[in-house]
């Protein structure tokens, strides 16, 4: 029961974060600190959530050598301008491709 109350609750959470949205003020939007802090507040998020998932494996840091090399890939991918899927099968198929070689 303890697990639907936190479900129900982040729910709620989420319709509470989303309704907030709706009914900020244009004025409060168009401030220019609110505009920074919604422009680099997603890109420091993804960067957290990469980081984690490439160096981390549970509540431990690790270095993995086809991880890392899928990163690159992935990096190298972005900077040709390819498309985010494409981007994710290369980082993707890199990290395979090294963990069946053994790396």
């Amino acid at each position: 029961m303890n697990v639907w109350i936190a479900v129900i609750a982040t729910g709620l959470g989420c319709y509470a974060l989303k309704l907030g949205g709706l009914v900020t003020p244009q004025r409060v939007l168009e401030d220019p600190r609110v505009l920074r802090f919604t422009e680099l507040v997603p890109v420091a998020l993804l960067t957290a959530l990469i980081a984690v998932q490439a160096l981390a494996d549970g509540r431990t840091l690790e270095f993995d050598a086809a991880r890392m090399a899928g990163l690159g890939a992935a990096v190298a991918a972005l900077l040709l301008k390819l498309p985010f899927l494409v981007v994710l099968i290369v980082a993707a198929g890199t990290a395979a491709g090294l963990r069946l070689l053994g790396l």
